[in-house]
């Protein structure tokens, strides 16, 4: 099966964190239809254990109109690498710096309609510090145990896909000594 040809390409919106398309699309079967698309950089997402403890961030999500409770992620900046963005944001959300960055894993945060791919990663070696978060955000630290956190997703307290991605695989492989 070949891919879908866009036969046409619409520009809706051009926004900060986010661009919209519309596209027009061949089908196999030689139907056209229309498809819309969410453009996105990608994103880090940072699982970060310090004193058996994972490091969680608290902020506002206007989304879903309440606070959330995530690991410490971020936006990658248009051409940046995904472990530069990850040690970055680690710095900016937390405070905290790692020795190593492990890549975990990629996936897509929401395939049926955004291209955002989130590049997960392990932070080892981790040292205390500043935040210096964004001017437009807000984020207090929480720290949990990985027991503490499955339990949160399985009560919904942890309701944030990209954080429950990242629990439950670290959770897998948290017992590897090659991590």
């Amino acid at each position: 099966m070949k891919p879908y040809e866009i036969i046409k390409r619409e520009r809706i919106y051009d926004g900060k964190i986010i661009n919209l398309v519309k596209d027009t699309i061949l089908l196999p079967n030689g139907k056209e239809t229309k498809r819309e698309l969410v453009e996105h950089n990608g994103a880090a997402v940072i699982i970060a254990e310090y004193e058996n403890k994972l490091i969680f961030t608290r902020q506002h999500r206007h989304s879903a109109g309440d606070f959330t409770l995530e690991l410490p992620a971020g936006k990658l900046e248009k051409g940046e690498d995904p472990k530069e963005c990850a040690l970055r944001e680690l710095k900016e959300e937390t405070g905290m710096t790692a020795d190593n960055m492990a890549f975990l894993f990629k996936a897509y945060s929401s395939i049926g309609f955004s291209n955002e791919i989130l590049y997960f990663y392990i932070a080892k070696g981790l040292t205390e510090g500043e935040q210096n978060p964004d001017e437009d955000e807000f984020i207090d630290i929480e720290k949990y145990s990985i027991e503490e956190a499955v339990e949160m997703i399985f009560n919904g307290k942890i309701i944030d896909s990209k954080t429950i991605s990242g629990v439950l695989a670290y959770k897998e492989l948290c017992g590897r000594k090659d991590l």
